[in-house]
Parts: structure tokens; sequence; C-alpha cells
């Protein structure tokens, strides 16, 4: 018989809550800072103050527990404020995705019963046009000052509301199984999915991060001292959860609202940033920026993931001094799953090694159980080369999509969430993504990765980004079409000729099949983009249906 705890006296534990996570920063760095743009900053005992005054406005407004709050906002210290003040009053913080397309972004809101909603002025008029579809919403509060702000229901600028009010809101625990925030997965097909996450899953899911994030010790890390700044949108879940992880560890964080590239390398040398964490269209946009020729990089620490990191960009941002990285995670999984690190120092002479390995998704998180199976649910050979899906298991996990059984039962077959993602394992336990499901290519009966083909043709000089998809083939089944943007000033733009020959090499060195060849190219200017950023094949796939 399993035996229970039995507390003195039959005290209860204590649950794990997300408000906690302001204790040791309160405790033990009440003053440092949090800053937004150039246009604010305060300490760490003011944002305590401001998320109890947040609470009593909502309060006011009618907010109690399990109501859904909404924002729509760049990334900013109000948003840093919700992700407290909403789930630690009870109630439940939705984050909007901004690039969803309207009828999207209004089922989102309906769907969530969101009946509170807090907008930025740039997002008005989109919330004008929805506000009729929209019959649960009760209440708007405009997060900046706006002209024409005629809208039914507005109920104030959020700081003459927050000055209205106490700090001291009464706060109270509650289960650690309750809904603290809700949002939706950005899928290729129908609406999107919604997916929520408790207190407990929250706070299990900063320890497992900063345990991972912590423990490298030859960089690829986050540590006490770091200057935190996002470059993630704080609607794309939870900012990866990062924003959590800063405010435990008692870090200086710098908020840069609307992302300009210029404006974000001011503020990195501005306000000395160390790390921050972005998709790889992000880091090529810092890269590529006017100033970035004169800014200094060393000393930044960059977590890349959303999608795949080039070897190419790797070796760009490292020539630069950045300590860059990757990760992996989804919606469904809160997200991190997996974290980057070298596990020995680098080398003389084996650069090439170095970046292949930081390019590798990474090791999984504490607390993380993972696997690579093949159908059957059976473990395949952790040899690096062989594929299977990857499946896991992991605390904070989301246990399924809020109304649809159907797909959550898909999500959880066996025992484990599946993430459709095809993956490969080391000896070291190193995991490297070799393609989403659907996204593997098959020709002749011989499977073709194409994010393997993206990552060979992105080494060609003339390339600067690179897609690659299947259309249909009478004789194959699928063959592979690159879809590339050319390199700007890289001279003659690429050819199939040319890539042709670039990937031969690949080819006689044995890291490519021949079948592999793409016997197609096309040249666009440039690659679609889903809500997230995330290479959109889907769009790819339908602009060039059939091979037309």
């Amino acid at each position: 018989m399993i035996r229970l705890l039995d507390l003195p006296g039959g005290q209860p534990a204590e649950p794990l809550w997300v408000g906690h996570l302001l204790r040791t920063s309160l405790a033990a760095s009440p003053m440092q800072e949090i800053v937004y743009r150039d246009r604010l900053r305060y300490d760490y005992r003011t944002l305590r103050q401001r998320i109890g005054q947040l609470a009593s406005s909502l309060r006011r407004l009618g907010v109690t527990e399990g109501t859904t709050v909404a924002v729509m906002d760049w990334d900013s210290h109000r948003y840093l404020e919700s992700y407290f003040a909403v789930p630690m009053m009870g109630a439940v913080l939705m984050t909007v995705n901004l690039r969803l397309s309207a009828e999207q972004i209004r089922h989102t809101l309906d769907h969530a019963q969101a009946e509170v909603l807090l907008v930025h002025a740039d997002f008005l008029d989109l919330v004008k046009e929805l506000a009729d579809g929209l019959p649960r919403l009760r209440r708007i509060v405009l997060l900046e000052p706006a002209a024409g702000a005629d809208l039914a229901g507005v109920a104030g600028e959020y700081e003459e509301l927050l000055a209205r009010e106490t700090a001291a809101f009464p706060f109270r625990e509650f289960d650690e199984n309750a809904v603290a925030t809700t949002f939706y997965t950005t899928g290729t097909t129908g609406m999107p999915k919604a997916v929520c996450f408790s207190h407990r899953q929250l706070v299990l899911h900063t320890l497992g991060v900063l345990g991972a994030l912590a423990s490298p010790q030859f960089g690829q890390s986050v540590r006490h001292g770091d200057v935190y700044m996002p470059l993630t949108p704080m609607f794309h879940v939870h900012a990866w959860g990062l924003p959590y992880v800063a405010t435990l560890l008692g870090l200086k964080q710098v908020y840069p609202g609307r992302y300009d590239a210029d404006l974000l390398l001011a503020l990195r040398r501005r306000e000395q940033v160390t790390y921050s964490h972005c998709v790889p269209t992000i880091l090529q946009m810092l890269l590529s920026a006017p100033s970035a020729a004169a800014t200094d990089f060393s000393g930044w620490k960059i977590t890349v993931g959303g999608s795949a990191m080039s070897t190419a960009l790797a070796r760009q941002a490292l020539d630069r001094g950045i300590d860059v990285f990757a990760a992996y995670g989804m919606s469904e999984t809160c997200p991190f799953l997996l974290a980057n690190r070298l596990l020995e120092q680098s080398e003389t002479g084996r650069r090439d090694d170095e970046v292949a390995t930081r390019c590798l998704t990474g090791l999984p998180l504490p607390l993380v159980d993972l696997r690579v199976v093949d159908e059957q649910m059976n473990d395949v050979p952790h040899d690096g080369r062989t594929v299977g899906e990857l499946v896991v298991r992991a605390p904070w996990l989301a246990s399924g999509y809020v109304g649809d059984e159907e797909a959550s039962a898909e999500l959880w077959a066996g025992g484990y969430l599946h993430t459709r993602d095809i993956a490969s394992i080391d000896a070291a336990g190193y995991v490297q993504i070799r393609d989403r499901a659907k996204d593997m290519i098959k020709s002749g009966g011989e499977w073709i990765s194409s994010l393997q083909l993206e990552e060979l043709i992105a080494r060609h000089p003339g390339v600067a980004e690179a897609a690659v998809i299947a259309v249909q083939d009478e004789r194959w089944g699928e063959r592979p079409l690159a879809v590339i943007v050319p390199r700007s000033g890289a001279g003659d733009p690429p050819t199939l000729e040319n890539i042709t020959l670039h990937l031969e090499a690949q080819v006689a060195a044995g890291a490519l099949p021949r079948y592999a060849l793409p016997d197609r190219i096309e040249l666009v200017d440039a690659l679609p983009r889903t809500s997230v950023g995330k290479l959109d094949k889907k769009a790819l796939r339908t602009w060039f249906h059939r091979g037309n």
C-alpha cells in the first residue's frame, strides 16, 4: 500500500501558485529594474504594487475567479503585469495572437468567452470590426491613450485606472490546478485550437526551464545577473515561459514594444542585454539591420526556437560574438521540452562540429520523459540516424484541446503526447528534429527530409533562405521542390544547375542520398510565414499545388 505524507496538525501542503514566482525577486532583488522601451523604468517593488493595482481595477470591472481576461498588446511591462495579476486573482489570462486573421481572432475571443479585453491603440480598429460578433465581451481597457476610441464598453485608459486603485488586493491561494492561462495553437488546418495551463503547470515549467538553462558549464545559460529582453511575442506560449523565469531570478527585464531591428539593437546597447530568445527570422533581421555593423554583439546569449536554425545562420551569429543555441517546444507543451548545450568545451579547429552541435534540437529538460518511436510505439535505436516520431510526457503538458475530444485523444494516443515531429536521438541523448511528419517527402518509396535539404541548400552563397516541399510526380509519387530567396548582392542568382552542383558535394560525402536532389527550384522575394514566424509550408503547397 502506498504511504501518503502525514503532515503534522493536518497542515495542507502549500500549492504551486504563479504568485509564488515573485517571492524570491522581491526578497533578493527588490531594486532590480523593469524597462519599457525608452519610456518607463521601475523596480520589482513597483511591479508588485502595479500587479495589485491591476487586480483591483479588474475586480472593479467585474472580473472574478474564472473570468477570462484577454490581452492584445506588443511586448510591454503591461503584459508582464497581466502575466501575474490575472492568474493571481483566480481569473484566466488569454493572450491574443495578433497575427491571426480577423476571423480567427474573433473565433478565439468568442471560444475563450473573454469578458474583458486589454487592448493597445494599434488594434482598436480591429476590435471595432469584431465587436458585434463578441456578445460576451463586456469591458475594454485602453493600454495607451487613443484618439477616437468611441467603442462601446470602454472602461478607461490603463494607467488612469491603475492610479485610482489600491495595491493591497486581497490575493488568496486556491487550488494549484486552477486554469491560469489559455491561448490558441496555430495549426495549418481549421480554426486554432485552445489549450489551457494551470498554476501548477506554469510553476513546474518555470522550474524545468530554469534547471536546463542555468546548468550549462560552457555558456548557453540564463543566470542571476543577466539582463533579459524577449524577442518572442508575449502572446506566443507565454513568450516561451522566459518572463516567468526572469522574474523568479530577479533579472533586469527590458520590454521593447513593437519590434524594430534598430530599436532592439539600441536597447541591447543601452541596457546591456545579455539574454534573449527568438525565431530564426528575427535573429537574421538583427544581423542584417542597418545598425548591425556598428553593434557589438559579444556577450549576447540567444536561444533560437520556433523552427530549425541553419548552420549558416548559427555561424553568422557566432562570428559576431553571439552565444547562439537551439531549443524546442510547441504550444501544447507550455512550451519547452528541449534545450541545447555544449557538453564539453569546444576545441580549436572544431568550429564546424560546434556549429553543428549548437543547431541540434537539444537535450530534454528535467522532468521530461522523451522517446523517439516507430508506428508501433517501439523505441528506435539511439544511433543519431534512425528516425521516428517524438513523443513526450512531462508535468506541464496540456491535457488536450478544449472542446475537442477527438483531437485530444489523438494527441495523447498511447499515453504520450504526440508532437508529430520526426526525429532521431543519439547515444549522448541529443535529439534532432528531422521534419514535421506532414512535411516528409516520400519519393519512390524512400523518405526525404525537407529540413535537411533546406539546411544544405541554405549553405549556398547565393541563398538567403530556402524551403522545400513535395510536389506530385507521376513516376515517383512525390519529388522535392526547392523554393529559394536569393541573397541580395550575391551576384548571379541560384539556378537548378548550380544548386545541384552545390549539393553533389554532400552526395559525394554521404550526407545526402542522390534521390533527394531536387528536380526543380523556384525563386521568390520572400517565404510565407505563420502568425508566430514559422515557415508556412501550407501556403507554399497551395502556391505550387501539383507542380503548377
